[in-house]
């Protein structure tokens, strides 16, 4: 857990008060966990899967 509370979390500067996903890097897995809650869970993604994301939020597949 001491690795994943020290790695280099990025949040958007879109986010606001309201509550938001921070992104890290970590042996080559992209993680992602709820920046109001930061030891909770916390999801890993290969890179490809992460550039599957990346590709699918450009071309607005995850827009409502």
């Amino acid at each position: 857990m001491h690795e994943i509370n020290a790695a280099p979390w990025r949040k958007s500067s879109r986010c606001g008060s309201a509550t938001c996903v921070e992104v890290a890097k970590v042996d080559g897995r992209f993680l992602v966990r709820d920046s109001k809650n930061p030891d909770g869970a916390v999801l890993s993604f290969t890179e490809e899967e992460w550039a599957a994301f990346v590709e699918g939020v450009g071309a607005g597949e995850f827009h409502f």
